[in-house]
C-alpha cells in the first residue's frame, strides 16, 4: 500500500510539474540599445495570447548586439537600420538577417544654443559632431550635404567618409564620436547630429529641439529605404514561428499608436501597411 501511495504521489508531482512547465511562457531575448522601449510593453501584452514573453537585453553601444546575436547570447535584436546591418555583416561575416521592419527615425541636427540658433548661423570654424561608425557617419555627412554645408563624392553612396568631402561651403570642423555620447558632448561643440533613439534617451525632442531634420521621403532621399530599422535573427532562425509572432505583434496598430503617443513623431512606424499618425 505504501508503495502504491508513493507511486501515486510521485505521478501527481510529475503532473503538477508538467502543468507548471506548460504554463511557462516561451521567452525571447531581444537585444536593444537605448531607453525608448515602451513599444515592447505593448508587444508583450499582444503576445500573452500566444504564451510568448519578450525579455529585453540592453546594450550601451551599437557594436555589441549583432555579435551577441551571432554568438547565440540573445535570440533577436532590434536597434539598427538596414544600412547598418548590411555594413556590419559585410565587415564581420555575421550569419544574421532582417526578419521584419519596425520604425524609422530622422537624423537631426541639435544645436548648442549658446553658440548658434539656427542652421543659417553656422559659420567657418564651427565644430559639428557626427557618429563615428561608418554607416551613421556617412548618413550624417549626407545630411550636412543636404543642408548645403558640404559636398561629398556621389560615388560613395550612403557611406562617405570625411575623406570623401569634395568641398566645404562652410569651413566647419567635423568631429566624430560614438553615437551614444553625442548628446553629452553637445556643450563642447556647435551642433551634433543625433538619431532619434539617442536623442530621446538624452531628453532631447527632435520635433522641438532640433534645427534641421533629415528628409525621409523616398522620392527625395534615395537612401530612406535603407534607414528603416529592423528586427534581426540568426539566418538559421529566420523562419522560427515564435520569432515571426514577435514581428507580427510589432507590426500592429497598437504598437503604432504606442510609438506616436510616447515619442511624438521621433519614431515613425515603417512596416508595410503601418498607420500614419495617432488619434487619441
Amino acid at each position: 500500500m505504501k508503495s502504491l501511495i508513493k507511486a501515486v504521489l510521485a505521478a501527481a508531482a510529475v503532473t503538477v510539474a508538467a502543468s507548471a512547465s506548460a504554463a511557462d511562457p516561451t521567452v525571447v531575448k531581444v537585444g536593444v540599445v537605448g531607453a525608448y522601449n515602451a513599444q515592447w510593453d505593448t508587444i508583450n501584452e499582444i503576445l500573452k495570447k500566444d504564451n510568448i514573453e519578450v525579455k529585453l537585453v540592453k546594450f550601451s553601444d551599437y557594436a555589441t548586439p549583432n555579435r551577441a546575436l551571432n554568438d547565440g547570447d540573445i535570440d533577436l535584436n532590434a536597434f539598427q537600420h538596414k544600412a547598418f546591418l548590411k555594413n556590419d555583416i559585410a565587415r564581420n561575416g555575421y550569419k544574421i538577417e532582417a526578419i521584419g521592419d519596425t520604425l524609422i527615425t530622422p537624423l537631426c541636427v541639435f544645436n548648442n544654443k549658446e553658440k548658434l540658433k539656427s542652421m543659417d548661423e553656422i559659420k567657418d570654424g564651427d565644430i559639428i559632431a557626427i557618429p563615428s561608425d561608418l554607416t551613421n557617419g556617412g548618413r550624417a555627412l549626407k545630411v550636412l550635404e543636404s543642408a548645403g554645408l558640404i559636398e561629398v563624392n556621389p560615388e560613395k553612396g550612403y557611406t562617405p567618409t570625411k575623406a570623401d568631402i569634395t568641398k566645404y561651403n562652410k569651413k566647419i570642423e567635423i568631429r566624430e564620436a560614438e553615437s551614444g555620447i553625442l548628446a553629452r558632448i553637445l556643450p563642447d561643440v556647435s551642433a551634433a547630429l543625433i538619431n532619434g533613439g539617442n536623442a530621446f534617451t538624452a531628453h532631447l525632442d527632435p520635433t522641438k529641439d532640433s534645427i534641421y531634420q533629415e528628409n525621409l521621403d523616398p522620392s527625395v532621399n534615395k537612401l530612406a529605404p535603407l534607414l528603416v530599422n529592423v528586427i534581426v535573427a540568426r539566418s538559421e532562425d529566420k523562419d522560427n514561428p515564435v520569432y515571426k509572432k514577435v514581428v507580427e505583434a510589432y507590426n500592429s496598430d497598437a504598437v503604432s499608436d504606442t510609438l506616436y503617443r510616447e515619442y511624438h513623431g521621433a519614431f515613425i512606424p515603417a512596416w508595410k501597411g503601418a498607420k500614419k499618425g495617432y488619434v487619441k
